[in-house]
C-alpha cells in the first residue's frame, strides 16, 4: 500500500522560511514525479510546483524564486523549501506522486496533508 507521509508545516512570520518534507513508502519512488500542491482556506487546491524522476522542477508562478522543491530517493522523500513566506502562502500543502509536470493532472495518491500559517 502506497503511503505518502507529510511534515513540516507551522506557524511563521512573514519573510520567514520552512521546509517541508513528504516520505513515501510502499512503491518504488525514484521512478515517480513528485509534486506539491497547496489548498487556501476557502479556495481551490493550487499547484505549486513539481520535480521529475530526473530531478528536473517546474513551479507555478507565485512562488517561483521563492520555493524549492528536492529529492533523496535513497529516503524515499521529497523536500519543499519555503523562503520569504508571505501571508497569502497560508495554506494546508500536500505532496502527491505522479503529477504531471506542469500540475494540471496528478497521481492517485496523496499525503494527508501539513498546515503552513504565515502570520505576524
Amino acid at each position: 500500500q502506497v503511503q505518502l507521509v507529510e511534515s513540516g508545516g507551522g506557524l511563521v512570520q512573514p519573510g520567514g522560511s520552512l521546509r517541508l518534507s513528504c516520505v513515501v513508502s510502499g512503491n518504488i519512488f525514484s521512478i515517480y514525479a513528485m509534486g506539491w500542491y497547496r489548498r487556501a482556506p476557502g479556495k481551490q487546491r493550487e499547484w505549486v510546483g513539481t520535480i521529475t524522476s530526473g530531478g528536473s522542477t517546474n513551479y507555478a508562478d507565485s512562488v517561483k524564486g521563492r520555493f524549492t522543491i528536492s529529492r533523496d530517493n535513497p529516503k524515499n522523500k521529497v523536500y519543499l523549501q519555503m523562503n520569504s513566506l508571505k501571508p497569502e502562502d497560508t495554506a494546508v500543502y500536500y505532496c502527491n506522486e505522479g503529477p504531471s509536470p506542469d500540475g494540471s493532472s496528478w497521481g492517485r495518491y496523496w499525503g494527508q496533508g501539513t498546515q503552513v500559517t504565515v502570520s505576524s
